[in-house]
């Protein structure tokens, strides 16, 4: 058997915890994979570590995956122009977004070729670390590549983090009731059904995505362009072989937006062909935590009241109308997005072209 070779990308400036890189290596020793790689976001997460690739030649692994198959994130311009936008306007308007979505689910899906599951969840965020966020331009740091991508400095942007919601989740607990956390064999009838199951709800993720800034653009009174969507959970067809992605942005779909926190900025960037391949074609998704979520609760709620999270230093606004899930999504919880972005830059594996500042984060309200 061939040993899978393992790269982190990473400075050493950058902070990575011990046992996200043990999880690495452990899947690493995984029959049939023989290439991995660790971004830097890297973060240990429940067996699988977060913000990492995995290849095989021969084998599909759907844990590697997870339950939330098709996450990731789209960026928008709205026609919401900035010197208009006054964030109390939106924080009344944005309200009843938990609710299922009132619109033609069928049509939709129809439309995206897509069979008539999970409508109910349709157009909705989700908990953990999904939200919506209005954006500015905080700066554009390549002029030419910044006209070229669509942004406008004197718009307001809506970035859009979520995914397929419980339908990834019933995929990989039908599963796991089979094969537990073994592998598929690529051309094998389970392979195939699986890798069916997972596609439809990669398009799902997307067209939830869509539906959700429709939902956000029409409380807004406005209507915005998609500038991209990417996918950071998924496995695809890579080399002759199958590429896993757990927390990882793609590096050969176009423009990449990694978020940090919603008490820091956001990055637009361009994936570079240079070194991609070294890097199995991905990039990271985002800052990555620095603590786990009972971690930040912990030590968060005795230091913060919540109103002191429903600002940020950057003079955001934050609605998170669950006592729990805004001190485990706190800024604080999260790694400097400024380093992992430069990690990528020094790497040669980006293109930065613009900034984008957050004006208002929607996590949840209550019903």
């Amino acid at each position: 058997m061939t040993e899978a070779t393992v790269r982190i990308i990473s400075s050493p400036e950058s902070w990575i915890e011990q046992s996200a890189i043990d999880q690495l290596h452990q899947t690493a020793s995984l029959p049939g994979i023989q290439a991995v790689v660790g971004l830097p976001d890297l973060h240990a997460g429940r067996g699988i570590a977060v913000g990492g690739a995995f290849w095989s030649p021969t084998h599909v692994y759907p844990h590697l995956v997870g339950s939330d198959i098709g996450c990731g994130m789209g960026l928008w311009r709205t026609d919401l122009a900035l010197r208009k936008f006054r964030p109390d306007t939106a924080l009344r308007k944005l309200h009843g977004l938990e609710q299922a979505w009132d619109g033609d689910t069928a049509a939709r899906l129809a439309e995206a070729s897509l069979p008539p599951l999970a409508c109910e969840a349709l157009g909705t965020i989700g908990g953990g670390n999904h939200f919506a966020e209005l954006l500015r331009i905080e700066s554009a740091l390549d002029d030419a590549l910044f006209a070229d991508a669509g942004l406008d400095a004197e718009a307001v942007h809506l970035m859009v983090h979520s995914g397929s919601r419980g339908l990834g989740q019933a995929i990989l607990d039908r599963h796991r009731l089979r094969h537990n956390v073994g592998a598929l064999i690529a051309g094998v009838a389970d392979c195939d059904a699986y890798l069916a199951e997972h596609d439809a709800a990669v398009g799902w993720a997307m067209l939830n995505r869509a539906v959700i800034a429709d939902r956000f653009c029409d409380r807004l009174g406005t209507s915005g362009r998609r500038l991209l969507d990417i996918c950071h959970n998924s496995v695809v067809p890579h080399r002759g072989g199958w590429l896993h992605r757990k927390g990882a942005a793609p590096a050969d779909k176009g423009l990449v937006v990694i978020p940090g926190s919603r008490g820091d900025l956001t990055y637009v960037v361009r994936p570079r062909p240079e070194h991609a391949d070294e890097a199995l074609q991905s990039l990271a998704h985002g800052a990555g935590r620095k603590w786990s979520r009972s971690e930040a609760r912990d030590k968060l709620s005795r230091r913060y009241r919540i109103a002191d999270l429903e600002r940020t230093k950057l003079g955001g606004r934050v609605i998170c109308e669950d006592r729990d899930l805004i001190y485990e999504e706190a800024p604080q919880a999260y790694k400097d997005i400024h380093q992992v972005v430069h990690d990528l830059n020094q790497a040669g594996l980006i293109d930065m072209i613009a900034t984008l500042r957050p004006l208002v984060t929607y996590k949840t309200r209550r019903a």
